[in-house]
C-alpha cells in the first residue's frame, strides 16, 4: 500500500473505532486540527506567492511574512502527517504548529489592505486555535 493510501486509511480507522483507541470527540478534535492545518498551509502558499509577486523597489517589503509564511505552511502540513500516524510527538508538533500560525498572523495582519495577507493571517489564527486545543487535549 502506498504511503498516501496509508494517510487516508488511518484516520477512516480511527473514524470507524477499528484503528486506534480513542474517543468520538478526541477524533473530532484531531480532523478538525487537520482541516484547520490544510487549510492554513494553502492560505500561507497563496500568500508567500502574492508576497513575492509584489517585491520590487517602489513595492511594501513582505519579506518576512514569505519566510514565515514558508514556515507555516511546513508545519501545517508536518502537523497532519505526524497526527494521522499518532506520532509520539503529536503534542509537542501541534503546540509548535500553534506558535507558528500565531507568529505568522501577527506578521501577516501587520500588512493591512493586501487581502491575500489579511486572508492567511485570519486562518493562521483558527489553526493556532484548533492546534492549541489539539496539544491541549494529549
Amino acid at each position: 500500500m502506498n504511503r498516501f493510501l496509508l494517510l487516508l486509511a488511518v484516520p477512516a480507522f480511527s473514524v470507524l473505532g477499528q484503528g486506534m483507541p480513542s474517543s468520538h470527540a478526541t477524533v473530532l478534535i484531531a480532523e478538525n486540527c487537520c482541516n484547520e492545518c490544510k487549510s492554513c498551509e494553502k492560505s500561507c502558499l497563496e500568500c508567500a506567492t502574492a508576497c513575492l509577486d509584489n517585491l520590487g523597489p517602489d513595492k511594501p517589503n513582505h519579506r518576512a511574512c514569505i519566510k514565515l509564511c514558508h514556515d507555516c505552511a511546513d508545519i501545517c502540513g508536518t502537523r497532519c502527517k505526524i497526527s494521522a500516524r499518532g506520532g509520539p510527538l503529536e503534542a509537542a508538533i501541534c503546540a509548535a504548529c500553534g506558535e507558528a500560525c500565531e507568529k505568522c498572523a501577527a506578521e501577516c495582519g501587520k500588512n493591512k489592505g493586501h487581502k491575500t495577507c489579511e486572508e492567511c493571517a485570519e486562518q493562521c489564527l483558527k489553526c493556532a486555535k484548533a492546534c492549541r486545543k489539539k496539544a491541549s487535549s494529549k
